[in-house]
């Protein structure tokens, strides 16, 4: 099969596209022929050599996401069978023409979206769901500052926070791009130098009740600031450094809640946890478009090296989509 390999630790120009190959399932275990897969940031890390992949998925094939039909099956599968659409979230290895997963990792994509759009969606999706409701119960009526807004995470997690009834405020350092998210949801639009003065302001001095933050240390003192009594943030990425001061005071006194959460690192039971809570809550609003995947740019699989150097750009909003097929 083809696929993605990191030939070594280094810059875009380590990616080709090779002959490698393919799984055969095993088990519980589904092979699924991959027809789109999602770039993230995660697999810039990879590439670099700054973020290997876990035990059990391929170290040198990216691709946390993707989307396709099941191609076959292990002797003990009861949830699949050949031909069905499915999308899901992998330790690594979507980016090739084949990915093996466990059956209970695998996702039905609602005939509302196409492969393209289904393989925009379980990485952000799962991670926005995930952070914003079982990491920091937001609830309806709150109010929920989401950082890097046009972000393939932000762009799901406003969507998200809007059909649950939270007010949602939002940064990004290109006014443009927040500009697009109001369409998704977003209420608030903030700049990113004087987000917590602006938060107090507009409440009234109470602050946020949640923070979702994939800056890291360069935000936490306006987070802590921004934050209201019994505030929670959930740290999802380290964009902005991973060693800040921590106000300990304000923890105390505001009684703060902090997390740090992925995905990626979670044991199976875990993930099966995440994945099934996903399929019962989040796939009834894809099927029916109250929320949907922003894509921002499609690029074939050979086109790999410029797909990492847009995401290193920063140029996009939302979604940028590798075509497998």
């Amino acid at each position: 099969m083809r696929a993605v390999v990191i030939t070594q630790p280094g810059g875009p120009e380590v990616l080709q596209v090779r002959e490698v190959p393919t799984p055969e399932p095993q088990g519980d275990q589904v092979r699924v022929r991959v027809r789109a897969s999602g770039l993230n940031r995660a697999d810039l890390s990879q590439r670099a050599g700054n973020y290997p992949a876990p035990p059990g998925s391929p170290a040198d094939i990216p691709g946390l996401e993707f989307a396709g039909e099941v191609d076959a099956v292990g002797p003990l599968v009861r949830m699949w069978k050949p031909g069905q659409r499915v999308m899901g979230l992998a330790g690594g290895g979507g980016q090739a023409e084949y990915i093996v997963m466990n059956e209970g990792l695998l996702l039905e994509i609602p005939d509302a979206l196409d492969d393209v759009e289904a393989a925009a969606v379980p990485e952000v999706f799962m991670t926005a769901f995930d952070a914003l409701f079982l990491q920091a119960d937001l609830r309806m009526g709150e109010r929920v500052l989401i950082h890097a807004a046009g972000s393939g995470v932000g762009t799901a997690a406003i969507q998200l926070a809007h059909v649950a009834g939270a007010t949602t405020y939002g940064t990004s350092r290109t006014p443009e791009k927040l500009e697009r998210a109001k369409p998704l949801g977003l209420d608030v639009a903030l700049a990113a130098e004087h987000f917590a003065r602006d938060v107090l302001e507009r409440t009234g001095g109470e602050g946020v009740h949640v923070v979702l933050d994939m800056i890291g240390a360069a935000y936490f003192a306006q987070n802590i600031e921004a934050l209201g009594l019994r505030g929670r943030m959930v740290f999802l990425a380290t964009l902005g450094g991973a060693r800040g001061e921590i106000n300990v005071g304000a923890l105390m006194a505001k009684r703060l809640h902090i997390r740090g959460s992925t995905l990626r690192a979670r044991s199976l039971e875990e993930k099966l946890v995440v994945t099934s809570a996903f399929r019962n809550q989040v796939l009834p609003l894809l099927a029916s478009r109250k929320v949907r995947p922003i894509i921002e740019r499609v690029y074939p699989l050979e086109e790999i090296a410029a797909a990492h150097a847009a995401m290193h750009e920063n140029r996009n909003f939302g979604k940028l989509i590798l075509r497998v097929d």
